[in-house]
């Protein structure tokens, strides 16, 4: 038998699959979804196997060498689906199994310099023996490392012979075990040696009269750890484990990433809205029928409940049920809610994890063990088999966009892998995407509103400050008065805050007074953000960070200031304006330790912070009952980038951070400082008023040809000399223009807002259609010529349908 084995290689000239021999061994435990070890070329490799047939066109062909998995990693349902993202995506297939798998999967591939000849070593090569030294073979890197001046000694061996070069491959995966302790022998065989122990042997008596005294119930297995911390000796333990009388297992533990239980709950009564949009869903589910509901509720309006009783309808019918969320700072409410409903049969996958704790949850799924997942964008590959209904809350959200390969949109796949199962797609939103929204418009999806929040509770009044009038009267502080009273207001009364400021940092960028020169990154064309806890200027981009200079590096002068307003500096704000107030700050500085995310709220749920201030991160389903006012300190932040969705990013974050304020009994109350207080997207949002933003938006996007009316394919390229990428964006787009058709429109080659970025000039060029099917073998064939070509460091990155365009 035949095995067609995909090779652990994202690279286009080896992207088809390749014919194995089976080996006898391996005929029974071979099925698609496996990974397998096998030679290719003069390496080893890990691959995917896809397919097994009974002949190959090919005569001669190598064998497998060993079966990794004793169970698949991918279904048939995943294989299938990894070759239509390859497609979609103009990725290597690999690459898109790869995105499949925990990243404990993924293949670790080590050299190893193995003596061949010790007695030749020896004589012809003495240095070398001395390295080796006892043993005969050593990590290529770490030979390196340790003798750098050594290799051509290495090369002299390699030729002769004395040495060869081996590669180890192996998954970085590996399953947690512990120690358990269990009887060896019956309770009145262990009274026996009790009384035959030597008096001094006291810590073995202690030992044994205590699995005496425990009942005889065959699934008592303390773990050694519980034993020892209990008082009891682990030398005495495992002394009475030598006598047979004890027997120490090692037994394999799942990692348990949330390790507080979660209070049990029950479902909640649902409000008239909130049953005619459950309705539709419920049926789907019992009809086992496939359609995509756009559910669009006002912030508050309950959606979760709606999510909790559509899963219980689906695991009442043995099904299962993957909810994505887009932020891991919401994964921690959400996973409580959904253990609190369903307990253990929830996994949970989203990059906070650890690389252990990830693979065991991965595990528990493909085993069985659980039937609902909570995760960020990755969990859409969770590998379930009987799926019974997708939900992706906050559907908006632009992190459902995978930026790196395969740049693949979620909801996409959510839709794929639904119309497989014939099961229902959930889109839950309270500022949906206009894409979105413009399909449940044309009936492509099906519309559910929820228009009051629940209990009738009123959406919060919404202040706009106009900032360029707070200048004016002299007032320079990142606060507006009016902020600072309520602020102050909400303090005596005990309730909470939260401020929303879309920059980390202290300082947005350092410029010098005398002539003007800004503080840029070396390898990037972006100004460094200045962090006051530090005390250094850092890149967002590369990382690059180093001291703040005390005369400007362009004329000498000392007159460097700060300039622009991050979340440390509103921080050291509130603590010189309010210093009473307890501050938490959340943003990518704060939660770079595990786990963070988790415990910063905790904090602020169990009242222990008057104020949470934050990025992006804070600014959607976040549910405190406490919090009574959020601030918008720069509510047109985004408005002024170089992009079509500024507008549209704009209103979603305004509406979402607006929507924190007054879910519970207490009334809310929303300020949002900006600088243009009549542009239509801070306006709506005031307004809690999508319908009329997303007419005004549509009819922009008509006029400019932008999507939903049109589609997007972004090219980009960047490489270490200007004029080197400049040449051939612009062969790029020549191609573009001549083999596609009138109706799409080929815009640039162009330098993006961001021209450099890690030493790599950056140029695009970005092509507009409706419908194009020359498009796709077109940018595979530019891809493939690049990449076979040796294009001395160019990179060229496809994106279709882009969110990213700077």
């Amino acid at each position: 038998m035949i095995a067609e084995v995909y090779i652990d290689i994202p690279a286009n000239p080896v992207d088809r699959p390749f014919d194995y021999k089976i080996p006898d061994e391996y005929l029974d435990i071979l099925v698609p979804g496996v990974r397998v070890k096998v030679p290719f070329g003069n390496m080893r490799r890990l691959g995917f196997v896809t397919a097994i047939k009974d002949h190959s066109e090919f005569k001669r062909l190598k064998t497998i060498e060993s079966v990794e998995d004793h169970l698949p990693v991918l279904t048939p349902e995943l294989l299938e689906l990894g070759k239509w993202l390859a497609d979609t995506t103009l990725c290597p297939t690999v690459t898109a199994f790869q995105a499949m798998l925990p990243a404990a999967l993924k293949a670790n591939y080590r050299k190893i310099v193995q003596v061949e000849h010790m007695e030749a070593l020896k004589k012809n090569v003495p240095e070398l023996a001395n390295v080796f030294g006892q043993t005969d073979r050593l990590n290529w890197t770490d030979l390196l490392k340790r003798h750098p001046e050594s290799l051509s000694s290495v090369n002299h061996a390699l030729r002769k012979g004395y040495l060869s070069i081996h590669q180890q491959v192996r998954s970085q995966g590996s399953t947690k075990k512990i120690a358990v302790v269990v009887p060896g022998v019956s309770k009145v065989r262990m009274l026996e040696v009790l009384q035959k122990l030597d008096n001094r042997a006291k810590q073995q008596k202690k030992v044994l009269q205590h699995f005496i005294n425990v009942s005889e119930s065959a699934s008592y297995q303390p773990k050694m750890r519980a034993l020892t911390q209990a008082g009891l000796s682990k030398s005495a333990i495992l002394a009475l484990a030598e006598k047979d009388v004890l027997v120490v297992r090692r037994v394999e533990q799942y990692r348990d990433p949330y390790k507080q239980s979660a209070k049990q709950t029950e479902p909640l009564k649902l409000t008239d809205e909130q049953q005619q949009v459950l309705a539709p869903v419920v049926r789907a589910i019992r009809n086992r029928e496939h359609h995509v509901y756009l559910c669009h509720g006002v912030t508050g309006s309950g959606k979760t409940e709606i999510y909790l009783q559509s899963i219980q309808h689906v695991l009442a019918l043995q099904q299962q049920a993957i909810v994505l969320v887009p932020e891991i700072s919401l994964t921690p409410q959400m996973v409580s809610r959904f253990k609190g409903r369903f307990g253990t049969q929830v996994a949970v996958l989203h990059s906070g994890l650890s690389q252990g704790e990830k693979y065991d949850e991965w595990r528990k799924i493909r085993e069985g063990k659980v039937q609902v997942v909570v995760g960020a964008r990755s969990a859409i590959f969770a590998p379930f088999q009987n799926l019974g209904i997708i939900i992706i809350d906050e559907e908006h959200e632009s992190s459902y966009k995978q930026e790196d390969m395969p740049r693949y949109h979620t909801r996409d796949v959510a839709i794929r892998r639904a119309q497989k199962y014939c099961c229902p797609v959930v889109l839950g939103s309270a500022t949906p995407s206009l894409e979105s929204f413009a399909r449940a418009q044309k009936q492509v999806y099906t519309l559910l509103r929820l228009k009051e929040r629940v209990n009738h509770r009123p959406l919060p009044a919404v202040h706009i400050v106009d900032l360029r009038e707070e200048m004016r009267q002299g007032n320079h502080s990142v606060f507006s008065r009016e902020l600072l009273e309520k602020m102050k207001d909400r303090l005596q009364k005990n309730e909470q805050i939260v401020l929303f400021l879309n920059r980390r940092g202290y300082s947005t960028f350092v410029m010098c007074r005398s002539c003007g020169t800004v503080v840029t990154c070396p390898h990037c064309d972006i100004s460094l953000t200045y962090h006051r806890t530090l005390n250094r200027l850092k890149c967002h981009y590369c990382g690059f960070e180093c001291s703040v200079p005390e005369r400007c590096p362009t004329c000498g002068s000392d007159a460097m200031r700060f300039f622009g307003t991050g979340t440390q500096k509103v921080e050291a704000e509130l603590n010189r304006l309010i210093p009473e107030a307890r501050v938490i700050r959340m943003d990518v500085d704060t939660t770079r330790k595990k786990g963070s995310h988790e415990r910063l709220l905790r904090r602020f749920g169990e009242q222990k912070a008057d104020i949470l201030l934050g990025t992006q991160m804070i600014a959607k389903g976040l549910d405190f009952p406490k919090v009574t006012l959020v601030g918008v300190l720069a509510a047109d932040s985004l408005l002024h980038l170089p992009d079509f969705r500024a507008s549209e990013k704009t209103f979603q974050l305004i509406t979402q951070v607006s929507g924190r304020a007054g879910r519970h009994d207490l009334p809310g109350e929303v300020v949002i400082q900006s600088y243009a207080p009549e542009h239509y997207a801070v306006t709506d949002a005031a307004a809690h008023n999508y319908e009329r933003f997303y007419t005004q938006e549509m009819s922009l996007r008509r006029k400019w040809g932008y999507p939903p009316f049109f589609y997007l394919a972004l090219i980009r390229l960047s490489h270490p000399e200007p004029a080197y990428v400049a040449g051939a964006a612009e062969r790029i787009t020549q191609i573009l223009k001549k083999q596609l058709s009138g109706s799409s429109q080929v815009l640039g080659p162009v330098v993006p807002s961001v021209s450099k970025i890690k030493d790599r000039y950056r140029y695009q060029c970005m092509v507009k259609y409706k419908r194009e099917p020359a498009l796709l073998p077109i940018l595979r064939q530019i891809m493939q010529h690049f990449q076979e070509s040796g294009t001395n460091g160019l990179q060229v990155m496809i994106d279709m349908n882009p969110l990213a365009l700077m």
